[in-house]
């Protein structure tokens, strides 16, 4: 048998740089005899090298169909590309002042402004749990720092990325390791919830919530929906002002739920978003969580700072599991680090060091309390302007759910026609399902949205 060294045809091999790279191949392999064996009977074969469809052609995504846009975000696309003067987006859920401006707390700017002064601070990376303070401080915030809980070491908390993060991140984990893999989510619940649940592995199901007759709670739907699932089964709890109905149970209501569920063996996820940003007291929306956290039970918790601290765009939150003992706490964390490693490895540093700097100083922790109960307070005016404003203009139908409800949404009950209407006459802009975000209302434009909702009852029936 004899060595042979290999011959190629390269056509403009000085041409493009596609071309130069494959020339370049070319000259290694020429190089190097070992790098090829042919047999004697091969040794006239040519080999052609030529780029291929995906550099001379149509792109190889070429096929790829155009995905619609969120359904939230795309309510400030339409709003952006809107030029009338008197638009009023009341999509997306983030807070604005009565100016229509978007707020950073002045405690936030004090914590940075003493990061930055900070010269021992560095930019390596976080452990995959992230930062340790803000862990421990966060697992106090949600189930307080006097839990039993904590004390016996009994939760394993990670830093996410905010709520979304640590949804998945812990939806994961149980996808894994968890013998149950279908999760019961509330009708209706935030758009991103089925998506992210069912993109981790589990099957996604629905229980009674909100009832549109009385735009309040479906209670008894709820616990027949709940009492009906299987033992075992993972129930997704938002911890206070629901999203998108704004409707929540009552304490008495969360302890029914609490023993329907630890009977029948089923397993809490809380998804916490609005801690302190619902009633304007941290302990008290904190309640349904350490309700169930209270009676030694096994429970997941999703907290976001991005409403609550005004840090939406620093992606801050954390996944928090209370188990049965310690040794398990230790357990369960090292397999969430075996989820988190191929996903992003470890969480950014900036966002989370600016939490763990207010939690942790007495001072500043008071000053985001007052700060955060502004916001909370505001939103509860703008709630009363606006039925105030429905009723002065002899609005037909009840509309009392509008205080009733809390928290940043109002399901006001429109439909999808008047919703259509109040977009196209009044340049109003809202989700399709009638959801309004109170945060983005003012007392110059609570006026101009009553007008619109009140027309489009009157006219769309």
């Amino acid at each position: 048998m004899s060595k042979l060294r290999p011959q190629f045809s390269l056509s403009g091999a000085h041409g493009s740089p596609t071309d130069r790279r494959l020339s370049a191949l070319a000259r290694h392999l020429a190089d190097d005899p070992s790098a090829f064996s042919m047999d004697s009977q091969n040794s006239n074969q040519t080999i052609s090298l030529s780029p291929t469809a995906a550099f001379n052609g149509d792109s190889v995504f070429a096929n790829v169909v155009r995905a619609p846009e969120d359904p939230i975000l795309g309510v400030t696309v339409a709003y952006n590309k809107d030029p009338s003067p008197i638009k009023l987006n009341l999509g997306v859920g983030a807070y604005r002042t009565e100016e229509g401006k978007p707020l950073v707390l002045n405690v936030v700017r004090r914590a940075e402004q003493m990061l930055v002064n900070d010269q021992s601070r560095t930019k390596e990376y976080l452990p995959i749990t992230g930062l340790a303070d803000f862990n421990k401080l966060s697992a106090k915030l949600i189930f307080g720092s006097d839990s039993p809980a904590i004390q016996e070491n009994r939760v394993a908390t990670v830093q996410c990325l905010s709520g979304t993060g640590s949804l998945r991140v812990g939806a994961e984990f149980l996808a894994r390791h968890y013998h149950q893999r279908t999760i019961y989510i509330p009708l209706p619940t935030w758009g991103n919830h089925p998506k992210v649940f069912t993109i981790a592995g589990l099957t996604v199901k629905t229980y009674r919530y909100y009832d549109p007759a009385t735009r309040g709670l479906n209670f008894q739907g709820l616990l027949e929906d709940l009492g009906s699932a299987p033992t075992g089964a993972i129930v997704l709890l938002h911890a206070c002002a629901h999203n998108p109905t704004g409707v929540d149970p009552t304490l008495e209501q969360w302890e029914q739920i609490r023993q329907l569920m630890r009977s029948k063996g089923l397993l809490p996820f809380f998804d916490s978003a609005y801690q302190g940003f619902a009633s304007g007291s941290l302990d008290s929306d904190a309640q349904p969580i350490r309700l169930f956290v209270a009676d030694g039970g096994e429970c997941l918790a999703a907290q976001s700072y991005a409403k609550n601290m005004g840090l939406y765009g620093e992606r801050v939150g954390a996944l928090s599991l209370v188990c049965k003992s310690a040794d398990v706490a230790s357990k369960v964390e090292s397999q969430v680090k075996l989820v988190i490693r191929p996903m992003y490895s470890n969480p950014p540093i900036h966002g989370a060091s600016i939490v763990a700097t207010i939690l942790k100083d007495r001072d500043m922790f008071h000053e985001w309390t007052i700060e955060l109960k502004a916001m909370a307070d505001r939103i509860i005016s703008m709630r009363q302007q606006l039925f105030d404003a429905l009723r002065s203009r002899g609005t037909r139908g009840d509309w009392s759910h509008i205080i009733k409800q809390i928290g940043m949404f109002t399901f006001t009950g429109l439909n999808t026609e008047q919703v259509s209407f109040m977009t196209k006459e009044y340049h109003v802009y809202m989700t399709s399902d009638g959801r309004i975000s109170m945060a983005g209302l003012s007392s110059r434009t609570v006026p101009h949205l009553a007008d619109a909702i009140h027309a489009a009852v009157t006219r769309m029936g």
